[in-house]
């Protein structure tokens, strides 16, 4: 355990880094239909613009690997938070845009349109994450950005998507090389389709692939496979609304806390208080990125909480 006073002194020391550092993106921004309580909210969403945003709320420069249409309206608000489109990332053709039908912590994802492949391009950032909406991202193209960064987070989920004949997205089992991956999120459902398998074992499996810190999210306890290391956390019981987009907020911030710190625990404890503070705001879409201080203050409290044992 640290004590408040150590606490304290290293958060200060965690925002006053003196390294401006950077962080690739290599995913679709996309344009969601969020329909809850019987209202559609559309809005900018996808992991390129949750884990964009939320990389700069935590002082992170953020370079973007993605593809847009000319129907996506919010690059002007993404360049009020200092988040550039490049030019090479301008389509012809429309937007990748989803239909999210949610209920409490359930939800019914459709897919309407799908924008171009992401072509790998080398970066100097300080590391990356890859989370594909839906096959935007080969796995060759994968290959090269785990070979070409020290730091790799991968959120599968878009390896592993799949539509129906109603273009509502599901999940099919896949294999995926993991080897030289940094850190994997998966939920239950994604850890199956990847292994087989469920929990522990499922967590287990995806180490000895290749990936070295996995992250297990199961709505809201959250656990962390580190070595031989589990260790657990639990978000508070908190009413739950628009839960699209948590799980890009904690990837994003675990990635930019371990860059900063390279202290795993430290990362998963600003991770679990990031969901924590953007679940709090209890906002749809994008107006859920939490405050620095929010996740400050939740990471401190959270990290004197954890439990751990060894495996």
């Amino acid at each position: 355990m640290l004590s408040e006073e150590k606490i304290e002194k290293r958060l200060n020391g965690y925002y006053l880094s003196k390294k401006q550092m950077k962080i690739g993106i290599f995913s679709h921004c996309t344009i969601d239909e969020i329909s809850r309580v019987g209202t559609v909210v559309e809005t900018a969403g996808g992991p390129a613009c949750y884990c964009g945003l939320t990389a700069r709320a935590v002082k992170f420069d953020v370079e973007f690997h993605t593809k847009v249409g000319p129907d996506f309206g919010f690059r002007e608000y993404l360049e009020k938070n200092k988040i550039f489109i490049p030019q090479n990332a301008l389509s012809q053709n429309p937007t990748t845009r989803f239909l999210l039908e949610i209920s409490g912590t359930d939800r019914n994802l459709y897919l309407k349109t799908k924008c171009d492949e992401i072509e790998y391009e080398k970066s100097d950032a300080d590391g990356c994450i890859v989370s594909p909406v839906f096959d935007e991202i080969s796995e060759e193209t994968l290959d090269k950005i785990k070979e070409n960064s020290e730091f790799t987070l991968l959120d599968p989920q878009g390896f592993l998507r799949r539509a129906d004949e109603k273009n509502k997205i599901f999940l099919e089992r896949t294999s995926l090389d993991l080897s030289k991956i940094s850190a994997i999120k998966v939920d239950p459902e994604e850890a199956f389709s990847l292994t087989g398998l469920t929990e522990t074992s499922a967590m287990l499996a995806l180490q000895k692939k290749g990936a070295k810190y996995i992250l297990y999210t199961n709505k809201r306890e959250i656990t962390l496979l580190a070595r031989d290391r589990l260790y657990y956390l639990t978000i508070p019981n908190i009413e739950v609304g628009d839960t699209t987009g948590v799980g890009d907020i904690f990837c994003a911030t675990f990635a930019c806390t371990f860059l900063k710190e390279k202290d795993v625990l430290w990362a998963i404890c600003f991770a679990v208080g990031s969901a924590q503070a953007a679940l709090e705001t209890k906002e749809t879409g994008l107006s859920k990125i939490p405050y620095q201080g929010d996740i400050e203050k939740n990471a401190a409290y959270l990290y004197n909480q954890v439990k751990f044992k060894h495996i």
